[in-house]
């Protein structure tokens, strides 16, 4: 369990992590720009090698083509709120064989110059089915991934409206009750199939957004 994604609401990037941040109360560092993808972020790091991103797409020609900046402009316009949840992993071959295409690389440079190298696969099932993780594969050294950050508060569980059964099928394993320490909820979907809800222990307590 590597993130979740949290697309930004028609209000922008900024207003949303400075809402979600009082919430929780936490402060959101800026993430940088993903050059491939046409889409910018703020990153909360969160204990246990996590953590949450908020996201919002530029009027930048990556984002027409590539699946994820299509992903974070159609939730933006349904007026912003969770996109879905990714999954880390050492090896993303066996996710390319049953897949029939290749790992996108990604990257992003923080403020501080810094470059963060990942491939990932996955996104455009996400899309087609919001309730399913997409995967990644980090390249860069540990010290550069977001979960190398100092951390004040801690995914507990989060809720998916979907069948545990469709979830369970697509990363191959059983996630009942938890999945990598993270207690998993499903509920039958009253709308769009997805996340419903997260929680967390924060500074502010305990939190649901």
């Amino acid at each position: 369990m590597d993130h979740l994604v949290f697309a930004a609401s028609p209000g922008g990037l900024l207003a949303e992590a400075d809402r979600l941040g009082a919430a929780l109360g936490c402060r959101f560092r800026d993430g940088g720009f993903h050059p491939r993808f046409g889409t910018r972020n703020h990153i909360l790091p969160l204990q246990d090698d996590r953590y949450l991103e908020v996201v919002e797409v530029l009027e930048h020609p990556a984002a027409e083509k590539a699946p994820f900046g299509q992903a974070v402009r159609a939730r933006t316009h349904l007026g912003g709120g969770w996109m879905g949840w990714v999954v880390s992993v050492d090896d993303l071959s066996s996710y390319e064989d049953r897949l029939g295409r290749p790992a996108v690389a990604g990257s992003r440079r923080f403020p501080d110059g810094r470059l963060l190298e990942w491939e990932q696969i996955g996104v455009r099932d996400l899309i087609r089915d919001p309730e399913l993780p997409y995967y990644i594969r980090w390249k860069s050294e540990e010290d550069v991934l977001p979960s190398a950050l100092p951390a004040a508060a801690r995914l507990v569980e989060f809720e998916i409206a979907g069948a545990q059964s469709v979830v369970e099928d697509w990363l191959g394993e059983s996630v009942a009750d938890a999945f990598d320490g993270v207690r998993v909820r499903f509920r039958e979907p009253e709308g769009p199939a997805g996340i419903v809800s997260a929680t967390f222990e924060c500074p502010n307590g305990i939190v649901s957004i």
